[in-house]
């Protein structure tokens, strides 16, 4: 909280990636962790199971209200196992959780607005049981760009189908079903679980850090940086969305530190922490180069620049006839563009042109340009 107001200071995590990568055992440590966690699944999750519901007292036959998962996790960690398999209603809640930190309700008579301080930990699989390298974080897991984007990290677990790895990965398996006295050693220098949760609730309650001098010019140098790196192509690869989670990860590094200062080596530590997360979770596969407006609108520059040059085909082939059958279209289409194109961009290419007013499409599935329509 500062003089011109109140900030979010907690961070939403999103953890994407091939099945068995322990995801949901990440998220099942943090809740046994934090003092004030929730946990939840996806698919057995509702609307008024994370928001609140209405209820009569059995006593006093009156009107009460209960409160749901986000909002009795205020100040804690609101962990969500299969994010990728909630409802679209259900998900539709956590866009004022996760920006404002608030809920509104207006339920029989009852409204009201509640706190819901909480950082969001969700955990997702990609659509098709596989992360397929070739498709953008959107296309992978299917979710809706406004929601990807009030997520600070975004962090992708895969498979690295590695021997090695595999090896230290089995071993360390094998090794939780029997005693090995040669781990011993290795687990006592690990941090106690309650010790752990002590210094975590202490830096929360008395550690509030503030941005120094020092800090907030290397932000603003920072975030500068970012925009000037797809400046010359185009691209934006940073939005002011950002410069708030590079804020947030520097104070949470100070915090960390029990320190009430932030200074100069927490901005870079936020920084390069985001740039890794980033790479991962915004780089458009068939460029290799960072594109945040995956995460802001769902689109590639190079999906839309695909789908405004076929919009321009589509065009070409419907000049001078009166209409055409949807399938025809898209069969010349193909037959003409000389790198192809999958059926949903073909459709994108369509939806784009019908919402600008260029051609109308008709009952029996069948197109044609606006002029010839009087």
């Amino acid at each position: 909280k500062t003089g011109r107001g109140r900030f979010r200071n907690d961070l939403n995590i999103l953890l994407c990636g091939d099945p068995g990568t322990s995801k949901s055992q990440l998220l099942q440590y943090v809740y046994n962790l934090v003092p004030r966690g929730q946990y939840t699944s996806g698919k057995g999750s509702s609307a008024t199971g994370l928001t609140a519901y209405i209820t009569r007292d059995p006593e006093t036959k009156q009107v009460v209200l209960q409160t749901g998962a986000l909002v009795l996790s205020d100040n804690g960690v609101c962990c969500i196992d299969e994010f990728d398999k909630m409802d679209d209603s259900t998900r539709a809640v956590l866009h004022e959780v996760m920006e404002q930190q608030t809920l509104s309700i207006a339920k029989a008579g009852i409204i009201c607005v509640l706190n819901a301080r909480a950082s969001v930990l969700a955990a997702a699989n990609p659509c098709d049981s596989r992360w397929n390298p070739k498709l953008t974080i959107v296309e992978n897991i299917q979710l809706p760009h406004t929601l990807l984007s009030r997520f600070d990290l975004i962090f992708l677990m895969l498979d690295p189908q590695c021997e090695s790895f595999d090896k230290r990965l089995a071993t360390h398996l094998v090794s939780l079903y029997y005693r090995d006295n040669t781990r011993s050693n290795q687990r006592s220098e690990s941090i106690d679980n309650e010790m752990l949760r002590d210094y975590i609730a202490y830096a929360r309650t008395f550690v509030n850090p503030r941005l120094s001098d020092e800090a907030g010019q290397k932000l603003i140098q920072d975030y500068v940086q970012m925009r000037k790196v797809g400046a010359g192509r185009g691209i934006i690869t940073a939005y002011p969305r950002q410069l708030e989670s590079l804020i947030r990860l520097s104070e949470a590094h100070a915090r960390m530190r029990l320190s009430n200062t932030v200074e100069e080596m927490d901005v870079n530590e936020a920084n390069r922490l985001y740039k890794e997360a980033l790479k991962q979770a915004a780089t458009d596969p068939k460029t290799g180069q960072i594109d945040m407006e995956i995460l802001m609108t769902g689109l590639s520059a190079t999906s839309r620049a695909k789908s405004a040059e076929l919009g321009k085909l589509i065009l070409q082939n419907l000049q001078g006839k009166k209409s055409m059958k949807m399938g025809e279209l898209y069969d010349t289409c193909r037959s003409a563009h000389k790198d192809g194109f999958t059926q949903t961009q073909y459709e994108m290419a369509v939806r784009d042109l019908l919402e600008e007013g260029k051609v109308i499409q008709t009952s029996n599935r069948h197109i044609r340009l606006k002029e010839l329509s009087a």
